[in-house]
């Protein structure tokens, strides 16, 4: 997949006055920071950038920014939102170098629940503990996202995380610390445990059965 590309403009002025400016003007102001050259202040089309946000990748894949013409590779570290109007505020970048590991939320996509033993049989319902996994890899590395089969999940159960495929060269911050957290569960509504124990359970008045 090519990679997601960015443009922005430097900016020689700064400060709260400034950025309200820039807004109005319909410019979101910004900084790219990190790898071995001095930060900088920048600022991109607000319509632009808005409509980039609505993209899952883009929050986390390695993009490609131009510069005033010069591009980088770099990954959006930090986004501030307007409290209740569709604006984006401010937008952080930070450069990514080739060689050294990066740590980054990715999303989990989750597939075949609708054949999981705990869904299809049970009558459960799945319950989507995490949404996405911080990983440690290269920025070569870096998936787009990572799946989660459902396929053998009963009710009752979970899936952790050290069941999860992860792609080669991708490293789970967590369970490198020790924590295998589940990922996701099928949980049955008592609901549908009451009607199976009711279907179970011999009709009122019936008779007994005659002993053979």
């Amino acid at each position: 997949m090519s990679a997601i590309e960015i443009s922005a403009t430097k900016r020689d002025v700064q400060g709260k006055g400034a950025s309200r400016r820039l807004r109005r003007a319909g410019r979101v102001p910004g900084i790219i920071y990190g790898g071995e050259k001095d930060p900088v202040v920048v600022d991109f089309d607000h319509n632009e950038m808005f409509h980039k946000l609505r993209q899952e990748a883009f929050h986390a894949s390695i993009l490609s920014l131009d510069l005033d013409g010069k591009k980088e590779q770099v990954l959006l570290r930090d986004l501030q939102m307007h409290p209740f109007k569709p604006i984006v505020m401010h937008v952080d970048f930070q450069r990514v170098a080739k060689n050294q590991k990066i740590h980054m939320k990715v999303p989990l996509h989750f597939i075949n629940a609708d054949i999981a033993p705990g869904v299809k049989t049970a009558g459960g319902n799945v319950s989507h503990i995490l949404s996405d996994l911080d990983v440690s890899c290269l920025p070569k590395d870096l998936p787009e996202f990572i799946e989660v089969d459902l396929a053998n999940l009963a009710a009752g159960h979970s899936i952790h995380i050290s069941e999860l495929k992860l792609p080669k060269g991708v490293e789970s911050i967590a369970l490198s610390k020790g924590d295998d957290s589940p990922v996701a569960t099928i949980v049955v509504p008592r609901g549908v445990i009451e009607e199976a124990a009711a279907g179970e359970a011999p009709a009122a008045g019936a008779a007994p059965a005659a002993a053979a």
